[in-house]
């Protein structure tokens, strides 16, 4: 499968193009930035096309990979799905409800298989506690803290990122809390509180279909001796932390195009599509909303 990177960033670096030029099964052709010099960079890195033309690239390809920030990857993603192309899309999928919509419709209406690289959910011994977490079911409450340290150490290659500035520790590792925690205890009926906390720290209550109850603790500002991931699941068979992972995310990202693949073969939808990732926006501009209400 032809596929074309859009993104020339320090995820794209790091993650992306590395992922695509290893994948056996996938045909690495292209990079289109929005600058000239690291587009050209990159792609000479891995020995492909530098694109100057986004529809250009959209054109010669089966499918792109996004590695851009979320207001962008929404109207470049729609786009090249209405052109017919499938999507390995990145976390969140659009800074907005409305934007995510108008990306899945776009599937809709062409058919296209689309997966949204939440990155624990493409680890193995991830992926295969939340297969066993989900099976087990009848859990009373869950806990998550996913707190990084990239506006408060002094080496993240993301601290300039403008959009994570802008939208924070919800929008940012949001995402990643809530894939782990919706396809165990049922998808999210409503959010029952949101609080600020230091820095762009922000305290979620969620309420599940299953039942449960969950809270969140998010932020990119916290202390980086402390920064790190936990979730915890407590219920009738006792208490569930998710395991560490040994995958990298250049291995989580190869896993996520595999999956990708399969769900072009097969016309079956992955549990990460699109669908997956509007829910997911949805939740958090919820939260969003209930976090201007407090001020």
């Amino acid at each position: 499968m032809r596929i074309g990177l859009l993104g020339t960033g320090p995820w794209a670096r790091m993650a992306h193009a590395p992922a695509l030029s290893e994948h056996g099964e996938l045909d690495f052709v292209g990079v289109w930035g929005r600058r000239t010099a690291p587009t050209k960079e990159l792609a000479d890195a891995h020995g492909v096309r530098a694109y100057d033309d986004v529809d250009a690239l959209i054109a010669d390809v089966d499918a792109v990979a996004v590695a851009l920030p979320p207001d962008i990857q929404a109207d470049l993603a729609a786009r090249a799905a209405r052109a017919g192309r499938h999507l390995l899309l990145d976390k969140p999928l659009a800074p907005t409800a409305v934007q995510a919509r108008d990306v899945v419709a776009a599937t809709e209406a062409t058919g296209v298989a689309s997966v949204v690289f939440f990155t624990a959910r493409f680890q193995p011994e991830i992926e295969e506690w939340i297969g066993r977490q989900s099976a087990a079911g009848n859990w009373f409450t869950g806990r998550a803290e996913w707190l990084g340290a990239v506006f408060s150490g002094d080496d993240s290659p993301f601290a300039d990122s403008p959009w994570r500035r802008d939208k924070g520790a919800l929008w940012d590792v949001g995402p990643h809390a809530l894939s782990v925690l919706l396809p165990v205890l049922g998808d999210a009926r409503r959010v029952a509180a949101a609080a600020h906390g230091p820095g762009d720290t922000v305290h979620l209550v969620l309420e599940h279909t299953g039942g449960a109850s969950s809270t969140l603790t998010l932020s990119l500002t916290a202390p980086p001796a402390s920064a790190g991931a936990t979730v915890e699941l407590r219920g009738p068979a006792g208490v569930a932390l998710l395991p560490e992972s040994g995958a990298t995310a250049v291995d989580a990202l190869g896993r996520a195009a595999d999956a990708l693949l399969d769900a072009v073969h097969t016309g079956e939808p992955h549990a990460c599509d699109a669908r997956f990732g509007l829910r997911v926006t949805e939740i958090l501009a919820d939260a969003e909303a209930r976090l201007g209400a407090a001020g």
